[in-house]
């Protein structure tokens, strides 16, 4: 899964699709990657998109595991453009329940908080050479219904003090809630794009064919391991 058509892209390019399905205003394509059978769908950007979509895939196809794959900001000063961060857990920084005494990201009245991802497959994940000078690591990936840009120690210094992310998106926490009440293994793949600190547009643009690259790169390690 990725929010992004240019996040699929270099899948789809790999893949020989079987069939294409109209459901909704999403496409779903059958395929077959590095002899692995997946479906790979654009779920769209944002919280309630993923949650949608990767209920749909799990209800319809009954999935081994699902990838969410794409881009994130980078929230640790040690990760730059091109650098991978495989989900060690995921949180939802925008649940904020603390006025009725529930911890931030915290599903209030559950025990739902961070969500684990699948061990096999971040070791899958992490064992995988990117083909630069990129590097790879296992982190904490936030997720929320916002584009984190410019002073982040003023306005979001909770996402890397308090939550102790690694990096941001706005899709990977939603699908791993999801994963987890059905009991799907799960792990989010994220190739850095920007610093979520303002320059997100230009740095998108510009390395583009490079964190499309390395996602695959990751991802085809883990397919090679779930073939095995």
């Amino acid at each position: 899964m990725g929010a992004m058509e240019e996040e699929i892209q270099e899948f789809l390019s790999h893949a020989q699709v079987s069939k294409t399905i109209e459901w909704n205003i999403f496409r779903i394509y059958e395929a077959n990657l590095l002899d692995v059978p997946v479906v790979v769908i654009q779920c769209g950007v944002g919280k309630v998109f993923a949650s949608l979509i990767a209920q749909h895939l799990i209800d319809e196809y009954h999935p081994s595991a699902v990838i969410s794959t794409g881009v994130a900001g980078a929230l640790s000063k040690q990760l730059h453009i091109g650098d991978v961060v495989v989900s060690r857990d995921c949180l939802q920084h925008d649940m904020d329940a603390r006025p009725i005494g529930f911890e931030r990201g915290r599903i209030p009245f559950t025990d739902l908080r961070f969500f684990k991802a699948d061990e096999k497959l971040a070791a899958l994940a992490l064992s995988a050479d990117l083909e630069s000078d990129h590097k790879i690591i296992s982190g904490r990936i936030l997720s929320g219904d916002q584009f984190i840009s410019g002073d982040r120690e003023t306005s979001h210094g909770h996402l890397t003090g308090e939550l102790g992310g690694d990096a941001v998106d706005m899709e990977s926490a939603a699908i791993a809630h999801v994963c987890a009440v059905n009991g799907t293994s799960f792990v989010s793949i994220r190739t850095i794009s920007d610093h979520a600190d303002g320059s997100a547009h230009v740095d998108f643009t510009s390395f583009l064919p490079v964190i499309a690259a390395n996602s695959f790169h990751v991802i085809k390690e883990v397919l090679s391991g779930i073939r095995q």
